[in-house]
């Protein structure tokens, strides 16, 4: 069997290169097999020198008939080849050694394979990889493409080609498993697993090249889609395990129907349907995992609220987490407006909180006083004890680690004793096996009579009786996530969408504008605030910068009281500390500045239904979801309000794209797709810094076409191939398994 195989078996591996292949993620022999190429080159056939053209990667032969030293800024040696048919090629060399140029002797023939580019003096290649031949009897052609695979520093192609071939005989000698039930591979006319693998490791010069380049050869989609339906399938597991986890059950709220009434305004249809939702899941006795999408100024805060509210009436207390302070002020404010009225009380945790105030919030906490708990980060620490935590909700989920999260999620834990278990009525009890369990130990107990009640054994069934209560978990998100990438990193989350706005808000009128008018905007702006229009001006540095054509916050505020001395201006950045950005803030909101003028740390969570008029200023250096974000802080009152995107030319090809894509639309589903084409999965999600979403082949962006296939197959195997589903995720993800389920 091809698993009894390890690295170290294989001609070559000493510990210094398994170090070097354990950095690439290599630690075994199908992990060889499943590290396929980067790209490919074709040195099966050789190309005549008059006939090649720039952008070809080609291989060609000709005749040395000239050598030069070229000196300036970089020396370069240039070795000149022609042949019979007339063609002529320069190969230029950067980095040389003076015996490798004394060998470029005139008359020697090479076959050279390379880049072609154009140079000075026709047409070039780079250092190119050559060889000198005897052209009367030549080396044969490779028979197959040659593979190019990602590698490390000291662990080059040659040695790692070579131990691929050495995988490649055993992989003739012990096939892999096909762990694909039949009706998947032949649904989607897919070659085997084995057949797969050979193609890509060595493809032959008929294999359709073009294809294999595109990621669009069958052979790749096998191992795509193999590997999407072993990550969907460890989603699903995570679903099922928290299915199998006890919550507390969570009544209707009447202080939510109070709190419903009193509100200003009517919720819309879309946030009736998540509520509702929402209420569902935390009636029942296993977690809730609910991911609730909504966009910009779409009213995602006052769900949440009202879900806390549902869990404070039934006496547990609840989390909300935000990532910046800002963000977190703004959860305060708006929670205690609605929350203390109804005689919740609140409690608040930030970083910089002085030592007497932070005590006093930890005991609220501990103590159950406080039901509904608001902050950072500093939630996380050790000293934050929750006397019964209930529900965790986390905004902007994307911006915290993995880690971070479960951390949080731990702090509800709570060992549920004999006599806390669910009520029968529960709809959930039979499916759930601590439920069982929990029957099994009641039978145990009542056979025993006093006596047994006194025995070890008595004492152990008392032990097996414990069970860990779990908090449920609301998670929110302001950044559209498109529909396939949420299936991929959210499958394990049930997934509610608030896509209506509220009445009345008006479409958020876009421009675009060269930085040449930054003079003409900054008059149009004061002419708005004296109208009694309130502005934002975004900038993305904090302070003057000679590297970076961007202007400073600080610079930009000083700018607009110089000229306009009546003009209220406030300056809001990252290293101001809490309590000043707070002064500032609810300055604003009291309508006691025209102008904010701010780096990018109100992106979320600000909300002024004053403000009309936001500037982004070099808005060229931001990602299409920033840029999105930022926009969302107008429009939320019934004015129309105006984005201006201010550019720094000259704009790259992207760059043109992103502003245009803000000037076409403002619906953030749309943008989200746009960002996931530019920019990717992993920097959407934060997944970079987080470990997660890490594929060896599957690319979300190429092959979203495959998911929602993935995720059917992901439950069929994990309903009735359980055998198959454990297989398929030690091949795929193996180490990984233990922390994804964490």
């Amino acid at each position: 069997m091809l698993d009894t195989y390890t690295l170290a078996n294989l001609k070559g591996v000493g510990d210094k290169q398994l170090e070097k292949l354990h950095k690439l993620g290599l630690f075994s022999v199908q992990d060889l097999l499943f590290h396929l190429p980067l790209r490919y080159q074709d040195k099966t056939r050789l190309t005549p020198l008059s006939d090649i053209f720039i952008g070809q990667e080609a291989q060609v032969e000709g005749e040395i008939f000239s050598q030069q030293l070229t000196r300036g800024r970089k020396n370069s040696l240039l070795v000149k080849l022609h042949s019979a048919d007339g063609g002529l090629l320069t190969l230029r060399f950067f980095h040389f050694h003076f015996r490798q140029a004394q060998q470029f002797v005139r008359g020697k023939t090479l076959r050279v394979f390379g880049e072609v580019r154009s140079g000075p003096n026709g047409y070039e290649m780079v250092h190119p990889a050559y060889q000198f031949i005897d052209p009367q009897d030549p080396p044969p052609l490779e028979q197959t493409l040659t593979p190019t695979y990602p590698t490390t520093e000291g662990f080059g192609q040659a040695s790692l080609l070579k131990l691929i071939k050495q995988a490649l005989v055993l992989l003739k000698q012990y096939p892999l498993d096909e762990l694909l039930p039949k009706e998947q591979a032949l649904a989607h006319q897919l070659p085997g697993l084995n057949r797969a693998l050979f193609i890509l490791h060595a493809p032959q010069p008929d294999d359709d090249l073009h294809l294999i380049k595109q990621f669009k050869h069958p052979a790749q989609q096998r191992l795509i889609l193999e590997e999407l339906i072993s990550h969907q399938i460890g989603l699903q597991q995570l679903r099922q395990l928290e299915k199998s986890r006890l919550a507390p059950s969570l009544p209707p709220s009447r202080l939510a129907n109070s709190l419903i009434a009193s509100l200003p305004f009517a919720l819309t249809h879309a946030q009736q349907r998540v509520l509702q939702e929402i209420r569902s899941d935390l009636s029942r006795h296993h977690p809730m995992q609910r991911l609730v999408q909504g966009d910009v100024g779409s009213g995602k805060t006052v769900v949440a609220a009202l879900a806390a509210i549902q869990a404070a009436e039934a006496g547990y207390q609840v989390a909300v987490m935000a990532p910046t302070e800002i963000l977190a002020e703004q959860h305060k404010q708006a929670f205690e407006e609605w929350l203390q009225p109804l005689g919740i009380e609140t409690a608040w945790l930030n970083g910089k909180m002085k030592a007497a105030e932070k005590r006093y919030m930890l005991a609220k906490i501990e103590s159950g006083e406080a039901k509904v708990v608001m902050g950072t980060h500093a939630l996380f620490q050790e000293a934050v004890n929750f006397n019964q935590l209930g529900l965790v909700i986390i905004d902007e989920q994307h911006r915290f680690g993995v880690h971070q999260r479960l951390s949080l999620q731990q702090k509800g834990q709570k060992i549920v004793l004999e006599g806390e278990a669910p009520p029968t009525d529960s709809p959930d009890r039979d499916v759930l096996p601590q439920f069982k369990a929990l029957e099994e130990t009641e039978a145990q107990l009542a056979q025993g009579a006093n006596e047994h009640r006194k025995s070890e054994s008595n004492t152990e069934m008392r032990q097996n009786r414990l069970s860990e209560m779990h908090p449920h978990q609301l998670i929110m998100t302001a950044t559209p996530i498109p529909r396939t990438l949420a299936m991929t990193a959210y499958g394990d989350l049930d997934l509610s969408i608030i896509d209506e706005l509220p009445p009345g808000r008006k479409a958020i009128e876009t421009a675009v504008l060269n930085n040449s008018k930054r003079f003409e905007v900054m008059e149009h702006l004061y002419a708005k605030c004296q109208q009694g229009v309130q502005a934002y001006w975004v900038c993305p540095l904090i302070e003057e910068s000679e590297l970076l054509h961007a202007q400073a916050a600080e610079v930009t505020a000083n700018q607009f009281t110089e000229r306009w001395p009546d003009l209220r201006v406030g300056l809001i950045h990252g290293r101001l500390k809490g309590e000043q950005k707070a002064l500032v803030m609810d300055a604003f909101k009291k309508h006691e500045l025209d102008l904010l003028v701010a780096t990018t740390v109100i992106e979320v969570g600000v909300n002024v239904p004053n403000a009309s008029l936001m500037i982004i200023e070099n808005a060229e250096r931001l990602g299409l979801a920033q840029l999105h974000q930022l926009r969302g802080r107008v429009g939320r009152g019934d004015k129309q309000s105006h984005c201006v995107l201010l550019y720094q030319p000259p704009l790259s090809e992207t760059g043109k794209a992103r502003l245009n894509i803000m000037r076409e639309t403002t619906d953030g589903f749309r943008i989200a797709e746009e960002d996931l084409k530019i920019r990717g999965p992993g920097e959407i999600l934060g997944t970079r810094q987080t470990g997660g979403l890490q594929f060896r082949i599957a690319d979300l962006r190429r092959d979203a076409e495959w998911i929602a296939a993935a995720q059917q197959a992901a439950e069929n195997i994990v309903a009735h191939h359980s055998a198959l589903a454990e297989a398929l995720q030690n091949r795929w993800i193996g180490h990984k398994i233990e922390y994804q389920h964490a």
